[in-house]
């Protein structure tokens, strides 16, 4: 990389910081944009890799990047870097990714109620129902053109459907994952399809993990929880989360569906009736757990008939939304200076497994996978173990 490519690099990651910080001094509050240490690894990326400013802003490098980098929303920040870029005319193109086309049309009923099922019965996000309805919108929209009917689907029309988009990998197996929710339900839900299609709707297998789970380390851990704050209400719920999700690994969703009657607080054990792979399972909860949650309930859970545990606390008090607990997680990973999202704690508890023991297979069932193969990617050798077997080192 030549002086001239890293200096212009530099200069635009401070015009853009010196943007977002005019911008939020104007509107006297946060843009959501502020990314200087992730822009400084992407400075880093580029130097490392010796490339060009005109290769810099490109879908390869971003993917590159994003592959290198360990820090959430890398690819957002090089994506709103290029837009900064090309607005100001220092590039030719900002980086863009494909998307599915919206269906302006009212959809068929069969998908307003697979979004509904997704709404109610799975507690999806507002965000997370619009990544739902854009794919079904672009399926519809294929599929008319086709002339097919969904009780006739076969795997050959869902994979040439996903040929039709020019997206990266990563996006690509987004596309897919919200596809084969969809698929599933007309197989086990209504019927309409005879062959259990979903399971056929696969990609490539990848044979190098470019993303490893990430996990906290023994000090990080004593970092969170030392910053964890008891001040007001969302406080002492966010407490009981980072318990939850660090003790038994549990998803933002199956948090925010744990009900009264999930939870024995006299036996100490929680019972998950609702998981993502079907696998319902009951599991003890350590008494550090339980008293962080009987905490939220006796001192900052607004009065309720709900069943649910965690509510919102603004009137009416409603069950909380999956989407709620991963902010709340994410805000206390950023209050104790963590570059992680709420997902590492439940990386930490696979982690955490395998070094007492634990074997896959039942690593598996309590981490509520249905494939073997989902759980070996949330653990990573066991490098102190693996050395204390082998050589009786200690480390």
């Amino acid at each position: 990389m030549a002086h001239r490519d890293s200096k212009m690099l530099i200069e635009a990651i401070q015009d853009y910081q010196d943007w977002i910080k005019s911008a939020e001094e104007h509107r006297g509050k946060s843009t959501g944009l502020s990314c200087r240490g992730t822009l400084m690894d992407f400075l880093t990326f580029s130097i490392l890799k010796d490339i060009t400013w005109e290769e810099m802003f490109t879908l390869d490098t971003l993917e590159s990047f994003c592959a290198y980098s360990g820090f959430k929303g890398a690819r957002r920040a090089v994506i709103n870097l290029s837009k900064y870029l090309f607005t100001h005319g220092k590039i030719d193109q900002a980086i863009k990714l494909l998307k599915p086309r919206t269906y302006k049309e009212p959809l068929p009923d069969i998908y307003k109620q697979y979004l509904r099922y997704q709404e109610q019965g799975r507690q999806a996000s507002p965000i997370y129902l619009g990544h739902i309805r854009s794919i079904l919108s672009s399926f519809h929209i294929y599929l008319q053109k086709q002339g097919i009917a969904l009780g006739s689907l076969k795997i050959d029309h869902l994979d040439n459907f996903m040929a039709s988009f020019e997206v990266n990998i990563s996006t690509r197996k987004v596309y897919r994952s919200l596809l084969r929710g969809f698929i599933r339900y007309l197989y086990d839900q209504k019927g309409l399809i005879k062959r259990d299609l979903a399971s056929l709707l696969v990609g490539p297998r990848l044979i190098e993990q470019q993303k490893p789970p990430k996990f906290l380390r023994p000090a990080e851990v004593k970092r969170l929880f030392s910053t964890l704050k008891l001040t007001t209400p969302a406080d002492i719920r966010t407490y009981a989360f980072v318990h939850l999700a660090y003790s038994l690994g549990l998803r933002p969703v199956e948090i925010s569906l744990i009900t009264f009657d999930d939870l024995s607080f006299s036996r100490g054990q929680i019972t998950l009736p609702k998981r993502k792979a079907h696998n319902p399972i009951s599991l003890p909860v350590p008494e550090n757990t339980l008293k962080a949650v009987a905490a939220y309930v006796l001192k900052a859970r607004p009065k309720s008939t709900s069943r649910h545990i965690f509510l919102n606390h603004f009137f009416p008090y409603k069950p909380l939304g999956a989407n709620i607990v991963v902010q709340s997680l994410a805000r206390a990973m950023k209050q104790a200076g963590l570059p992680a999202s709420g997902y590492w704690l439940r990386h930490t508890y696979a982690q955490n497994l395998l070094q007492i023991g634990r074997p896959i297979q039942e690593i598996k069932e309590m981490l509520g996978h249905d494939r073997i193969q989902s759980s070996s990617r949330y653990i990573q050798i066991h490098t102190e173990l693996m050395r204390k077997v082998l050589y009786h080192e200690t480390l």
